[in-house]
């Protein structure tokens, strides 16, 4: 019975698919279906992406060839409520009989249901139409391209088109284009009328757009346009515009030459029904009045108290809040300097940083105690916001480590704190949550914990004892931050007290690149119940309990279940085989293996003292969230342990100068590390968009450390890496994953992946990962995990797979599925394609695009 079923059932799926894939099920008698367009541009074959996109009819999208979207449309009923209705007119006895079990308002209702109207409009919404060839739009398409081709430089550029009927019901359309002779700048003469403008547009004629010789292109004539605009309203030209400048453009008997002249007229100025025009002025700024607590409730009263600072006048309603200073060097509108659009935009820009007012207005007017009106006074309006803000936030949690988890924050800002601009961030954060796994003996629901806190002071400024004004000024935005925070945790993992804190500085050096300098960088983990190492870190338990058990280790060391006791029996097992009383000989591979995870041991469980300095550095060339076509390049620097080392050697501290250093009896972290990182996208055109991605890092330890802290370490695997191995679970090297927590301290990887759009906001991707971790330069001895070189480079893995993203604008919610395409870590010979299956797969499920 069960496979008759799903005869009957694969039979009408069949059916479905084969009356949705009729392509032309709705394309209406005598019109064509658009199945491809076909351009030739000088008897060739068009190669240009521009043109095709100009075109006012595309063939329906396809995946693979097959129109997805147009057979969803094509399963949608035309008219679905006529559809309804029509059914019970034609047939009265089914709508009578319908009634009975249900009212005949019911039965009428029922025809608005999604099954019957609803899902109809669904697919119709996420399907496509058919295109249907349309002469008339074609027509207009040859007259795009045409165009397209005159603002290039062809002037004499000619296009026809041929629709060629394919089947019934089916056609395709061939452009042909000539685009004839190329037209160039020949001469470039210049008439601008107000004499000062003139004197301006000499000094940077030079780096004009439009260049004798050049291909004739309507795009420089708008560069060029730009650009003379923005440098005079740079320089103190407040009333000019675009509009101002003209190009005259003679093309007539010059064969393929062009002749250009630029026009700036002058100033236009309507006075009642007539206009005037005379000379632009270079306006300079008299004054600049800084109103710093606007708001609806105090607009039409007077200001209470006033300042001048520096030639800027302070105004306030009430007391004044702020020290002059921390407003003034916000604002880069000097008294005496040249009216700017430049400053003007870095004052906005600059005052909205400060993170204490709302979004500042800027106005001008012309100065009327100037006889000669060429001033202009600037007014800057700020309306501040809170002094304090509260925030909280209850999330529920599930992890693998907690089955149920209750998560809460608060947080409280206090803005200009010291009247100074200044910000304080001070919040709280807490969970309690409940794990099956971890031993109860006292049947307590909430048995794990964790809370901590964390302050931010922040300074918009640069904070140093001398004056930073020529190596970073104002224009570059500079920040200063100091950060406490503390953590604790209970019952999770070896139950970590974190305390940070840190001095960081933040700039602009230019448009679209940032710098930080962390002055120090400072870090303490203390590990409460290191006794709890074996019950975190199962594999190492594993191993070292077989080797127990192999070795006829001590019963005493063992449980009721034949198992080595957390932690007496584990640690009585690995002293007797490193102090050579049972076990293998300190040649063997086994004897290694317990050193070694001994060794590891002793590292993870150790407590962490880390004082950093770094220095950051990130440049993009993006330009808005639309901008596809862009680059990123990232560089990190940073060096551990130095000043600790100095305070160690000069201090009581240091016991032996062949022993350990340590501050307070803590032994304290020296290393280099380095990361570099390259993206760069390629818009192909039509919602496609290509990626890649490339990351080396090395952290190298010396001095007081023989390996990097594990907060400090590379990983390999997870959504935002290698999508084909679970985090933590890569390398290192050829290993195979001998840990819980694999990590290393070298790190090279490289990521390719191919975004496309699929329908409206659901979009798909392919992708392929390369990469792995290493150990280089520490005590790590895992065979197969550290770098020797050139021929290391052979245990690079590969993952590859695809994914599915669902853009909600704001973010993007993120599905991949990654296979393991050579895994250099198995040992059967066969690397390649292996472990290339479901069974095999990794779920990622990330939240925007992995880079």
């Amino acid at each position: 019975m069960r496979n008759i079923v799903t005869k009957i059932a694969l039979i009408i799926l069949i059916g479905i698919i084969y009356s949705a894939c009729d392509a032309v099920k709705r394309v209406p008698e005598e019109k064509k279906l658009l199945t491809k367009n076909e351009i030739t541009v000088n008897g060739e074959k068009n190669k240009d992406d521009v043109v095709e996109e100009l075109l006012y009819q595309k063939p329906n999208t396809s995946i693979a060839g097959y129109n997805f979207r147009l057979n969803l449309y094509n399963l949608a009923k035309p008219n679905p409520d006529s559809s309804y209705k029509a059914k019970f007119l034609n047939d009265p006895e089914k709508f009578k009989r319908q009634s009975k079990l249900l009212s005949a308002k019911q039965v009428i209702r029922k025809g608005h249901s999604f099954f019957y109207f609803g899902i109809h409009n669904f697919l119709k919404k996420i399907g496509e139409p058919p295109v249907i060839v349309d002469e008339a739009r074609t027509k207009k398409s040859v007259a795009r391209v045409k165009a397209y081709y005159f603002n290039n430089g062809f002037f004499n550029a000619t296009g026809t088109y041929k629709i060629d009927t394919l089947s019934r019901k089916r056609a395709k359309i061939e452009y042909t284009f000539n685009r004839g002779s190329v037209s160039r700048i020949d001469s470039l003469n210049t008439k601008i009328l107000t004499p000062a403008l003139d004197s301006l547009y000499q000094k940077t004629k030079a780096l004009s757009a439009l260049k004798v010789g050049d291909q004739f292109k309507t795009e420089n004539f708008d560069t060029e346009r730009n650009r003379i605009n923005t440098y005079f309203r740079n320089n103190g030209v407040y009333y000019f515009q675009q509009s101002n400048i003209t190009f005259n453009i003679d093309t007539v008997g010059t064969g393929k030459k062009t002749n250009v002249e630029m026009l700036i007229n002058n100033q236009s100025i309507r006075e009642g029904d007539s206009t005037l025009t005379k000379p632009f002025k270079i306006y300079k700024i008299s004054k600049v009045n800084i109103y710093t607590d606007n708001n609806a409730a105090n607009s039409q009263t007077a200001f209470s108290d006033s300042t001048s600072y520096n030639n800027f006048n302070l105004f306030s309603h009430k007391k004044l809040r702020y020290r002059p200073k921390a407003i003034t060097d916000a604002v880069f509108i000097a008294p005496g300097s040249p009216y700017s659009d430049l400053r003007t935009n870095l004052t906005v820009r600059y005052l909205s940083n400060l993170k204490i007012f709302n979004y500042p207005s800027v106005q001008y007017k012309v100065d009327e105690k100037d006889s000669l009106r060429e001033s202009l006074i600037a007014t800057i309006i700020l309306s501040p916001r809170p002094k304090y803000s509260f925030g909280a936030s209850l999330d529920f949690t599930h992890s693998n480590i907690q089955d149920f988890g209750i998560a809460a924050t608060t947080s409280l800002s206090i803005r200009n704190i010291f009247n100074g601009a200044e910000t304080l961030e001070i919040a709280a954060r807490g969970s309690i949550g409940s794990s099956k796994d971890l031993a109860n003996p006292n049947n307590t629901f909430f048995n794990i914990s964790e809370y901590g806190i964390d302050t931010k002071l922040n300074f918009p400024r640069i904070l140093l004892p001398f004056n930073t004004e020529k190596i970073i000024p104002k224009s570059m935005l500079p920040t200063t931050s100091l950060n406490l925070g503390f953590a604790k945790q209970k019952n999770i993992g070896l139950d970590k007290e974190n305390f940070t804190g840190s001095m960081t500085y933040n700039w602009s050096p230019k448009r679209n690149r940032s710098a930080r300098f962390d002055l120090f960088n400072i870090q303490y983990v203390n590990n409460i119940n290191v006794d709890n190492y074996y019950n975190v870190y199962r594999s190492s338990y594993d191993a070292l309990n077989k080797l127990a058990k192999q070795y006829d280790a001590n019963p005493a060391y063992f449980d009721t279940n034949g198992n080595l006791t957390i932690p007496a029996g584990t640690a009585s097992f690995t002293t007797d085989v490193l102090g050579n009383k049972i076990g293998p000989p300190e040649t063997s591979p086994d004897y290694r293996t317990v050193r070694s995870i001994e060794e590891r041991r002793q590292r993870l469980t150790e407590n962490n003292l880390i004082l950093a300095s770094s220095y950051s550095y990130s440049k993009t060339t993006k330009t808005n969230l639309a901008d596809n076509d862009f680059y990123v390049f990232r560089t990190k620097l940073e060096s551990a342990g130095t000043l600790l080392s100095l305070f160690a050697t000069a201090s009581k501290t240091l016991a032996s100068q062949d022993s350990q250093k340590t501050i307070f009896g803590i032994e304290y972290s020296q290393y280099f590390k380095t990361e570099l990182e390259y993206i760069k996208h390629w818009d192909l055109g039509k919602e496609k968009v290509f990626a890649v991605r490339g990351f080396f890092g090395i952290a190298i330890p010396y001095g007081n450390s023989s390996s990097v802290p594990f907060s400090r370490s590379y990983f390999g695997g997870g959504s935002n890496d290698i999508r084909a191995w679970q985090p933590y679970s890569l390398g290192p090297g050829s290993s195979n994953s001998i840990n819980d927590f694999n990590e290393a301290n070298l790190k090279l990887t490289m990521s390719a992946e191919l975004r496309f759009k699929i329908l409206n906001s659901l979009k798909g991707g392919l992708f392929i990962d390369s990469g792995n971790i290493w150990n280089v330069f520490d005590d790590a001895t895992y065979e197969g995990g550290t770098f020797e070189g050139i021929q290391s480079l052979q245990d690079i893995a590969v993952g590859s797979g695809f994914g599915l993203r669902y853009d909600l604008s704001f973010f993007v919610v993120r599905i991949d599925m990654g296979f393991k395409t050579y895994n250099p870590a198995d040992k059967s010979g066969k690397k390649w394609f292996r472990d290339y299956n479901f069974a095999n797969s990794v779920l990622n499920i990330g939240i925007n695009y992995p880079f």
